[in-house]
């Protein structure tokens, strides 16, 4: 076993105990949470050894970096989830291998990944993004739709042809009520998938938590949480 996959190794296990752990204090059961690994910097090579380590869902933020790496590991059985702020103009891109789009957080984008989708032949996931640190119909700074939006999007978007509404997303916010209220921030998220899923029961994917507040996302109910400085160690060259 090689030196990196070594460290990777022994970081999945850690981040895994974590997980098994929140979700034993939640009593919950420890399937009822994914693990999406944030490969965002790293490069193809990781993405080879996490396949290898049993990773089988891994999310991108940048079109740029992640359209070559899907292609290069286009042999690998992974679901390749979009979580970063997509402008209309890269979505015929990222549908040609994303899974899902966890971002989704305006009409415009909507219409985009459908005609992108039907063109492509393929049914891909959306998860409404929630911004909690927005005005009731604006926007959140790192993206995402204001509460008073969910029920338009998630209607346009289970209507759409080629998309398929799987549920929603946040980031915990830096500013605004829930600034530093991780848990708060989540559970408000749960409160809104239970709304949403009254009119649409299948869209039941609650994504929430990453690297420093995992535990709280699993407390609060979600079913997937994004990590990845946990995983793959502090991204190179920033700052």
């Amino acid at each position: 076993m090689t030196e990196r996959k070594s460290q990777l190794a022994a970081n999945l296990a850690q981040v895994e105990e974590r997980i098994a752990a929140a979700c034993a204090a939640a009593g919950r059961k420890r399937e009822e949470v994914t693990l999406i690994v944030v490969t965002k910097t790293y490069p193809a090579s990781d993405v080879r050894i996490l396949s290898e380590l049993g990773v089988r869902h891994v999310a991108e933020n940048r079109d740029q970096d992640a359209a070559p790496k899907a292609a290069e590991c286009a042999d690998l059985p992974l679901d390749w989830h979009f979580v970063g702020q997509l402008q209309t103009n890269k979505v015929r891109s990222v549908v040609g291998y994303a899974d899902v789009v966890q971002s989704v957080d305006r009409p415009k984008l909507v219409t985009a990944l459908s005609t992108a989708a039907v063109r492509a032949e393929r049914e891909l996931g959306c998860l409404i993004q929630v911004a909690l640190d927005a005005e009731e119909n604006g926007r959140g700074e790192r993206g995402g739709v204001g509460p008073g939006g969910i029920e338009e999007l998630a209607d346009l978007v289970a209507g759409a042809p080629g998309l398929r509404l799987d549920g929603l997303m946040t980031v915990a916010p830096l500013t605004g009520p829930y600034a530093g209220r991780q848990q708060a921030a989540f559970e408000r998220l749960m409160e809104f998938s239970t709304l949403m899923r009254a009119a649409h029961p299948a869209a039941n994917m609650v994504s929430a938590g990453m690297s420093a507040d995992l535990e709280q996302a699993v407390a609060a109910g979600a079913t997937h949480v994004r990590v990845g400085t946990a995983v793959l160690g502090v991204r190179p060259g920033l700052g």
